[in-house]
């Protein structure tokens, strides 16, 4: 059976996917804390995978991009719950505890190593020079946050389970469905996420908006921006090279927060999260060298 598309009709340069996708990707961490002030994390999280699924699909069904069945439906929901409900459920939790988002985002730039270690799950090997990468970007990540970190017990506890989402939805969606379309597998993958984290919100929160204007805000660019562009980069990502190779873009994702910080909300740019960007820089460029 021949799988279907993997890519949307013009899909973006392999070049500029990656640094593309961090930006992206680090910009959630700072729309999502005017949105945890003004809502619940959970009901910011359902408004986010509904709106966001719910335009894809709509875009899928206008491009007439094939949608999958059977197994195939069943893995990308699966990954979608992994990598959406359980990863973003626990980190925006985290951040409506006062975690700082380079915390946050410091564990899950861990995700690599993870990767990494499993990788022979997907049949993957790793060179001694991959391994070198991934010390490369995991010391960049330590120096970006290095003078950040404030803990909490129940804290760590979500970050892990964040991380172990992003990680095991990773690894599970590059071994059983390699080849989905991004349009509508990404939209699935909300699509499927968006119960999931309603009820979590009915059962453990109080669902109000105390700042509509701040909720609309945040909820907006994290659909566009966020659910929608960022996850069909990561999946076309995924699409055309290996999960380890892939996950090491995390590995930037602290230092890049710290730069958006800066730049969107003020925040002093200290001289260790320039370091742990170029640390963290020359860390991805090796792990994902390929021999010729």
């Amino acid at each position: 059976m021949t799988p279907a598309r993997p890519g949307l009709s013009a899909p973006p340069p392999a070049a500029l996917a990656p640094p593309l996708f961090v930006v992206l990707w680090s910009s959630a961490f700072i729309a999502g804390i005017p949105g945890v002030e003004a809502a619940p994390p959970l009901l910011l999280m359902f408004a986010r995978f509904a709106a966001a699924g719910t335009l894809l699909a709509a875009y899928a069904l206008i491009t007439r991009a094939p949608w999958p069945r059977g197994r195939a439906l069943t893995h990308i929901a699966v990954s979608g719950l992994l990598m959406q409900a359980v990863q973003f459920g626990s980190f925006y939790t985290v951040l409506d505890m006062g975690f700082p988002a380079a915390v946050i985002s410091l564990v899950q730039g861990l995700s690599p190593i993870v990767v990494a270690l499993a990788a022979r799950f997907l049949g993957e090997p790793v060179t001694g020079r991959q391994w070198l990468g991934f010390a490369l970007g995991a010391s960049g990540v330590l120096l970006a946050v290095a003078d950040r970190v404030s803990l909490s017990a129940w804290g760590v506890v979500l970050c892990l389970v964040g991380l172990a989402g992003l990680t095991t939805g990773t690894l599970y969606q590059k071994r059983f469905v390699p080849a989905m379309d991004v349009r509508t597998g990404t939209s699935t993958q909300l699509l499927a996420s968006a119960p999931a984290v309603g009820l979590a919100c009915l059962v453990v929160e109080t669902p109000r908006v105390s700042d509509w204007t701040a909720f609309g805000g945040s909820v907006a660019w994290m659909v566009l921006v966020n659910s929608i562009a960022a996850f069909i980069l990561l999946n076309t990502m995924l699409a055309r090279s290996s999960a380890s190779r892939v996950s090491t873009v995390f590995f930037l994702t602290p230092a890049v927060t710290a730069v958006l910080a800066w730049l969107l909300a003020g925040q002093s740019l200290h001289p260790l999260a320039v370091a742990g960007l170029a640390l963290g820089g020359a860390g991805v460029l090796l792990a994902n060298h390929r021999p010729r």
